[in-house]
């Protein structure tokens, strides 16, 4: 190699370490911020349950600033993803703020809503904006994209290497480069340790009692694992469908959340609870402890789909891990493993299932509960995977490999 070359492989290095440190500093303070934010206004709601009648009005104020304001980024995580696929124009940077102010108009008056979506969102569309800044060419604005997603991933949920591989995962057959893999750890790990320096605390979660895998245990946790798959593809077609409901049968676009925000402040008070609205963090730390109604995980479901569907934001990953953890918690009445266990996998399950992501997933279990319950995480994550049909929560998601075919062939075989 001579000097010249060594020079140049040199300066991208440099520059992309630099791109990697903006990328994570930036996503991991607007993420901070956001969490400092969403936990106010979810106290604030929470001591103030009066302000719940006043969610049809945030859901039109929301629907107008997308209509009138944000009709190119109104699809969210779909245009990273069709950006990635396919690029056409640089992300605008009015994602960032209309993603963050939606979630947490959604979030204070009571819709059910997730977070990850709205890290995502801003870490892409933030990401995005270094692609003139530093003139790259369409191959490198991809790997932008995936940091993007990295980065608000891992610092909006205290997971780096969960955070790193998702963005991975989730666009794998969209043709990852190499050089995206290392990339995407650096960025991840940033964004965490900047989440970190702003003294933004994520919740904790733990699964104390770990059984042997044996043959017994392994036919429970394939069991629970088939359960978790079905509520993952049960929350996913509920979302697209409502979805699809208001957009045919309303068609000024701001009058849907508005329309749905009535329809969900009356269930909310007809129901008499509120355990079902917003992130549901209390439920699920809830959930390790203690028995969930079996009903819990199919509400908050009906509830978080509704919600989105109408044009509410946010993100769906907090609720699946509601779904997860509450079925699993459900299932230890009948399931003869630890209720910690039950709902720690469930957790991760679930969300492996909606977003064909089995081994960010396995790794984010670990993350969170520890490498002591690795094997039983990745078995349920591998079976929820595949038991939970083609259709995840990103329709812009391609899905390929042995899940594409299996279901192909379901598909032929009832044809």
């Amino acid at each position: 190699m001579n000097l010249e070359n060594a020079k140049k492989i040199m300066h991208i290095t440099l520059k992309w370490i630099f791109i990697c440190a903006l990328t994570g500093i930036f996503s991991g303070s607007a993420s901070a911020f956001f969490l400092v934010a969403l936990e106010w206004v979810t106290h604030y709601r929470e001591h103030n349950n009066w302000v719940i009648w006043f969610l049809p009005l945030g859901g039109l104020i929301i629907g107008l600033c997308y209509h009138y304001c944000g009709k190119d980024v109104i699809k969210g995580n779909n245009l990273l993803l069709e950006e990635y696929e396919n690029p056409q124009k640089t992300i605008p940077l009015k994602m960032a703020p209309l993603v963050l102010l939606g979630t947490l108009i959604t979030h204070f008056f009571g819709g059910s809503a997730g977070r990850e979506g709205t890290a995502v969102q801003m870490g892409g569309s933030i990401t995005d904006q270094f692609t003139k800044l530093f003139k790259l060419d369409n191959p490198e604005r991809k790997t932008l994209i995936i940091l993007g997603i990295s980065a608000g991933f891992a610092s909006v949920f205290g997971t780096p290497l969960a955070g790193a591989l998702f963005a991975l995962e989730v666009l794998y057959f969209s043709k990852i480069s190499f050089k995206s893999i290392p990339l995407s750890f650096i960025t991840a790990y940033i964004a965490y340790f900047t989440v970190e320096f702003w003294h933004v605390k994520h919740t904790h979660y733990s699964i104390p009692i770990i059984p042997e895998m044996n043959l017994t245990n392994l036919f429970w946790v394939i069991l629970a694992s088939i359960l978790f798959g079905l509520a993952a593809m049960l929350f996913s077609r509920s979302t697209h469908f409502w979805s699809a409901l208001f957009s045919k049968t309303i068609s000024f676009p701001p009058l849907r959340p508005f329309i749905g925000g009535i329809i969900l402040s009356l269930a909310i008070y007809f129901i008499g609870t509120t355990k079902y609205i917003g992130l549901g963090i209390p439920v699920i730390v809830d959930a390790f402890l203690n028995p969930n109604a079996s009903y819990d995980f199919l509400l908050k479901i009906l509830f978080t789909g509704f919600t989105l569907g109408a044009g509410f934001k946010g993100g769906e990953v907090t609720p699946l891990f509601f779904v997860g953890a509450t079925l699993g918690s459900a299932l230890s009445l009948v399931v003869p493993l630890p209720i910690a266990l039950l709902a720690g996998i469930g957790f991760v399950a679930v969300f492996s299932g909606a977003t064909h992501t089995p081994i960010a997933c396995t790794v984010m279990g670990m993350e969170l509960f520890g490498i002591e319950s690795g094997i039983f995480i990745g078995i349920a994550c591998i079976i929820a995977y595949f038991g939970s049909g083609s259709v995840g929560i990103y329709k812009a998601q391609i899905v390929k490999g042995a899940k594409y075919h299996l279901y192909q062939k379901v598909k032929i075989g009832n044809f």
